[in-house]
């Protein structure tokens, strides 16, 4: 059982997020003969088969924690990475803005740690991600991230300067994070279908200038920028407020669509 599945009950093999706190939460598999240690103790990882998600399990020393069905949100918080992955904040207007849905053709570029990746196979599957990157050790990280997460079955992974062209046609979305996205505009409007959707990420906004211009050059429309901020809110009775600390700014998306 990986995160594709959307299964009521823990079985051997199953992704368990074990929340303690707010703070403090484990990502891992409910498997036999093997244990979770934690400052609070230890659990026993075979004890959660057969129970429900949602259930409270506790360790050896009495910690108790509550055993939850992870989201891609916690798939992303907990992958493994050699690169920055972009925020589910910003994932989540990718992933409604290119409209996604079960059966699409997506490319990417570049691969990194396949934190968006993951996410859009997700969204996508059975259809499929072609994942671009011109760093073959990011990639076997990536791959093994989607499979961590069930996920590798709908991503071809391809060791390639997608500045130099994309091989696909009539996808429905190319979606770019990478240092120059501007050179990829002229590939991507090839690469889609009409009406087809781009998405680009960069950090700064001198990136978002060369690629607008680049957008509007080759007769791409309805182009929009975006930038989002997520504050959570500290909620304890009479002394609700921000918390002290914050994400800013993480990075600006860049949208387009395809007009023949």
């Amino acid at each position: 059982m990986a995160l594709r599945d959307q299964e009521d009950v823990i079985r051997e093999g199953s992704f368990v997020l074990l929340y303690l706190d707010g703070r403090r939460k484990y990502l891992t598999r409910a498997e036999k003969g093997r244990a979770l240690h934690t400052h609070k103790g230890f659990l026993s990882l075979d004890s959660m088969i057969g129970l429900k998600y949602g259930s409270k399990v506790k360790s050896n020393i009495g910690a108790e924690f509550v055993a939850l069905q992870p989201t891609p949100w916690d798939f992303v918080l907990k992958i493994a990475r050699k690169t920055q992955v972009i925020y589910p904040k910003d994932m989540a207007l990718m992933i409604f803005k290119l409209g996604l849905r079960p059966g699409m053709r997506v490319v990417e570029a570049g691969t990194g740690s396949g934190a968006l990746t993951c996410a859009l196979a997700f969204f996508v599957r059975p259809g499929v991600v072609y994942s671009y990157d011109v760093n073959p050790s990011f990639q076997e990280v990536a791959r093994k991230n989607l499979e961590r997460a069930g996920l590798l079955d709908y991503v071809v992974l391809k060791v390639k300067d997608v500045t130099q062209g994309i091989d696909e046609e009539d996808v429905d979305a190319v979606v770019l994070d990478m240092a120059t996205p501007w050179l990829v505009v002229p590939h991507a409007w090839r690469a889609l279908k009409g009406g087809g959707h781009f998405a680009s990420f960069s950090p700064t906004i001198n990136q978002v200038e060369k690629t607008a211009v680049e957008l509007r050059k080759q007769g791409f429309v309805d182009i929009k920028v975006y930038e989002l901020f997520l504050r959570e809110i500290k909620v304890e009775e009479g002394a609700v407020r921000p918390e002290t600390l914050m994400i800013g700014h993480t990075g600006y998306m860049t949208f387009a669509r395809k007009a023949l």
